[in-house]
């Protein structure tokens, strides 16, 4: 029986596991896209001396690497939260969610980069281990939940409820047939 506190913490608990896939999610997906991106541009040899003067670095110097998106995207971070502020909720979301995507897409192509000079220092093996630790932890906590969605969405889909969609968008597409002609009419 787990005690009373879980039970209050268990949103929280929740929240976080979302938040460790989310970014992990991120990571995956849009790191690639950045490599991608990063191979289509015509400036072969700038990106050859930033890769050059990467493996030059010592390892914890490479580990500084990691400061320079953070750095070049917090102005814009700010700028996004002004804007919230200010009342400008939607540009505001998008230029931090923007500034957010573009941060986790070069960081997660600079650490394919710089990974082998990382693993050497002992502090970041530690941190590393304790990330996919928590990792699993987030897929321990959030698939019995998608499970369980998903289950649901079956039986609706599979249910009256999936009759009554079909319905309704029928009946929306009738109705947007007959605005149609009767436009052609006018």
């Amino acid at each position: 029986m787990k005690p009373p506190a879980y039970r209050l913490l268990r949103p929280l608990i929740v929240l976080a596991a979302i938040v460790i896939l989310v970014e992990t999610w991120l990571w995956e997906r849009i790191g690639p896209l950045v490599g991608w991106i990063i191979e289509r541009l015509p400036f072969a040899a700038l990106k050859q001396a930033i890769h050059d003067g990467i493996e030059r670095l010592p390892p914890y110097a490479t580990l500084a690497v990691f400061a320079i998106p953070a750095a070049l995207l917090f102005p814009f971070k700010l700028a996004a939260l002004g804007l919230i502020a200010s009342g400008h909720l939607v540009l505001g979301g998008l230029v931090l969610v923007l500034a957010k995507v573009v941060g986790v897409g070069v960081t997660a192509f600079l650490f394919e980069t710089c990974k082998p000079k990382l693993m050497q220092i002992p502090l970041f093996v530690r941190l590393y281990a304790t990330w996919n630790r928590w990792l699993v932890w987030a897929h321990g906590h959030i698939d019995p939940v998608k499970r369980r969605i998903r289950a649901h969405l079956r039986i609706l889909r599979g249910g009256r409820a999936s009759r009554s969609i079909r319905l309704l968008r029928r009946f929306r597409r009738v109705r947007q047939e007959r605005a149609v002609l009767l436009a052609r009419k006018a």
